[in-house]
């Protein structure tokens, strides 16, 4: 969602009728209008891989066309840039476009242009002014976006702030949200009409490298990792609900999880109460969807090896915890996708995107004094609990992974500051170290996973075998972290 100057927020058409009787509604009248807007591209979509816009609008007796190039998905600073055109794209004087280099990427692909989607909907707008010197246009779309023969709803609000602040624009979200369901749209009508043009399933959406410099103030690079880490959850949520892919719940797990890391990471320079009121709810959810993972690593990847190394007679026990984890697995993912679709999750994105973007500056602290302290501290944690998880058990395993993981997600924060060589052989150290404590946990999981699907004596001989497996990685462990250790740290120079 774009949060400058506009929210987009999705709705069912059930809540669609009930918003004109919205108390915020009331004392304004709608402005109905009928907009089409038909979007361009080549057969190849060389615009959309160039990040280039071409739209012709017909909105009530007004046309025109728009040229629009987006900035790269990871660089949420850099905006972008925006020319509206009389005439359609074929007729377009594309002179008009002050930036040269796109100006001959479209003269270039003129004669291949063709309509690519087009999204056609009703739209009724309202201005309101819940304070003063506060007016913010909420326009209620209710329509369709169609391409090849194929068509997906549009019912949607956008708001747009028109004056005053953007705590006011959220304020108004929010009592709109009180009232009737709203959550806070991810996906634009133009990346919605380039996957029903191409018949595209949601795909898998990983975390994109974060751009932040030494020119930011601590809260900004804050505020910078902690947007980026919503989409990242977003752009998963929709596969989530609808697809039985476990990297979703994965991915949407990973974007929580670091999300949670960067709180950790800030949490001496944030206010308590955004740390005490937030977290928890992020950590729920984040427990809520671990549970449904845990039982898709099982499913899929140590119950085949269980499988592998018990012929009968115990397969028996094994076709019973084959039946139980696929149960578990359904009953799970169901949970998952109902904790995604609740009103809580809802308000939760909305609440903690505007108390992200109201944080305050305080004494603006410089990136250059904050980074490197609070990744040795990290580091000197890692190297602490190392050497207990190699004597110790599953649970000083497990204390040593999640101190792995809050140093990585550090990192990968701050990769950006100090490129270079060193963060890459740190990386790949690191990436072994990760694979390995990722292994020791899946097995640690399994065991107790098994132990409610088989309690007392009917599974001991497969917890028995977990731990042999256990006991054979312990030795690559060993070496793994001797490796990691004798890595330079990148956030350090040579003289330091």
């Amino acid at each position: 969602m774009a949060i400058e100057t506009e929210l987009n927020l999705s709705l069912t058409p059930g809540v669609a009728s009930r918003l004109a009787k919205h108390p915020l509604l009331t004392a304004a009248k709608p402005i109905r209008q009928r907009v089409v807007n038909t979007y361009y591209d080549t057969a190849d979509q060389r615009l959309r891989r160039e990040r280039v816009i071409v739209r012709h609008g017909r909105q009530g007796a007004t046309s025109l066309s728009s040229i629009r190039r987006e900035a790269p998905p990871q660089d949420r600073q850099a905006g972008h840039d925006e020319w509206e055109l009389v005439g359609a794209p074929g007729e377009i004087d594309f002179s008009q476009v002050k930036d040269g280099t796109l100006r001959h990427l479209l003269e270039s692909v003129r004669a291949e242009l063709r309509p690519a989607f087009i999204a056609s909907f009703t739209r009724s707008a309202w201005l309101l002014a819940p304070r003063e010197d506060v007016r913010i246009e909420l326009a209620l779309d209710r329509g369709w976006i169609e391409a090849e023969g194929r068509r997906q709803a549009i019912c949607e609000i956008r708001l747009e702030l028109l004056s005053g602040g953007v705590a006011d624009l959220f304020s108004t979200a929010s009592e709109l949200q009180a009232d009737l369901s709203l959550h806070p749209e991810a996906a634009s009508k133009l990346l919605r009409g380039y996957r029903i043009l191409a018949a595209e399933q949601w795909p898998v959406v990983k975390a994109l490298p974060i751009e932040i410099n030494t020119g930011m103030s601590a809260i900004a690079a804050f505020r910078t990792i902690g947007l980026a880490c919503l989409k990242h959850l977003q752009s998963n949520e929709q596969g989530l609900r609808e697809s039985d892919n476990p990297e979703f719940v994965h991915q949407a797990r990973v974007a929580i999880r670091r999300l949670r890391s960067a709180i950790r990471v800030w949490k001496p320079l944030l206010p308590q109460d955004f740390v005490s009121s937030f977290d928890p709810l992020w950590q729920a959810l984040a427990r809520q969807l671990g549970e449904t993972r845990n039982w898709d690593v099982f499913l899929a990847e140590t119950l085949p090896s269980i499988v592998a190394a018990f012929p009968l007679p115990e397969g028996v026990a094994i076709a019973r915890l084959s039946n139980y984890a696929q149960r578990r697995c359904a009953i799970n993912r169901q949970a998952a996708r109902s904790a995604l679709k609740t009103d809580d999750y809802s308000r939760l994105l909305l609440e903690f995107t505007a108390a992200i973007l109201a944080l305050p500056e305080g004494e603006a602290r410089p990136l250059e004094a904050f980074v490197p302290r609070c990744l040795d501290k990290r580091a000197k944690q890692v190297r602490q609990l190392a050497a207990q998880a190699l004597c110790g058990d599953a649970t000083a395993r497990h204390r040593l992974r999640v101190a792995y993981k809050r140093l990585r997600y550090a990192i990968e924060f701050f990769a950006s500051l100090f490129p270079g060589e060193r963060l890459r052989n740190y990386h790949l150290s690191a990436s072994g170290l990760q694979e390995m404590l990722g292994r020791l946990n899946d097995l640690a999981v399994a065991s107790e996973l098994i132990h409610e699907a088989l309690p007392g004596e009917q599974g001991e001989g497969i917890r028995c075998w977990l731990e042999g497996q256990t006991e054979q990685l312990l030795p690559e462990l060993g070496r793994l972290l001797d490796d990691f250790h004798q890595q330079a740290a990148p956030w350090r120079t040579p003289a330091a």
